[in-house]
């Protein structure tokens, strides 16, 4: 973990921040001197994750980024208790969609609500916040949202959505002083990928395609949410990530290399 402190009275919101990625997210901007908003629909895990943290710099504001009416209240919340807002990551995300041919409607509109239009509304209710401050905004999109997985292709087009409305949303309100930028991991521990984790088939076909042979952890993706947010990444915008141990470099054929 860093010491430095570049974010030092600066406030971030990190949507579904109560475990995972999100959390570490959440961590690493706290540890450089953030006001942190934790988030998560389970009030509870938020609560126990705000608990480590200062409590003069941590607000926990519970509740489910689908809904239009709660990125207002968020996003209202915290320049209340904080006044005002510096960055907001759009982490909060779920998987799923399978077979598309055998996937129900609810299936589809649970994962298309959460990845994508959860991150539409926190953009449009922080935008104005972040005009002021000359903020930005950091989206955790996927490798799945620059290429395609067999598996996955509702998935694959929420995260592509996300992808592309990073890059339009960049050029939109670049003028204003706000960059927009999303990092693209590849699997990293997490619970979305317990399932993945405990199967040791499924594991191997999944290291086969990452170069530096191992698993992306919460830290990985959080160091380079917080380059990404900070002064460091000042003429970056419009970019995707890719935080992937390699996974991207590839075309898709075997690795030869031993």
């Amino acid at each position: 973990m860093t010491n430095t402190q570049r974010f030092a009275g600066k406030t971030v919101i990190v949507t579904g921040s109560s475990t995972g990625i999100g959390e570490g997210i959440a961590r690493r901007f706290h540890a450089e001197g953030a006001n942190v908003v934790i988030n998560a629909r389970n009030a509870d895990k938020c609560a126990e994750t705000a608990a480590s943290l200062d409590a003069d710099r941590t607000l926990v504001v519970a509740g489910d980024v689908s809904k239009p009416d709660f990125a207002d209240e968020i996003v209202s919340k915290t320049v209340e208790r904080f006044g005002g807002l510096d960055c907001l990551v759009n982490n909060a995300g779920v998987g799923g969609g399978g077979i598309l041919h055998k996937t129900d409607d609810a299936e589809i509109d649970r994962i298309i609500d959460i990845n994508v239009k959860g991150v539409i509304y926190l953009s449009r209710a922080s935008i104005p916040h972040l005009i002021k401050s000359k903020g930005s905004i950091v989206n955790i999109s996927s490798v799945s949202g620059i290429g395609g997985d067999s598996m996955l292709p509702i998935y694959n087009a929420s995260k592509g959505a996300v992808t592309n409305l990073t890059r339009g949303l960049a050029l939109q309100i670049g003028a204003k002083g706000v960059r927009v930028n999303a990092i693209n991991p590849s699997i990293t521990r997490s619970d979305m990928v317990d399932g993945v984790l405990s199967n040791d088939d499924t594991m191997k076909a999944f290291m086969n395609r990452v170069a530096l042979g191992r698993i992306g952890e919460p830290e990985d993706i959080a160091a380079a949410a917080a380059f990404l947010a900070s002064e460091d990444a000042a003429f970056i915008t419009g970019v995707n990530l890719p935080v992937d141990g390699g996974v991207s470099a590839s075309n898709g054929q075997p690795n030869l290399a031993g």
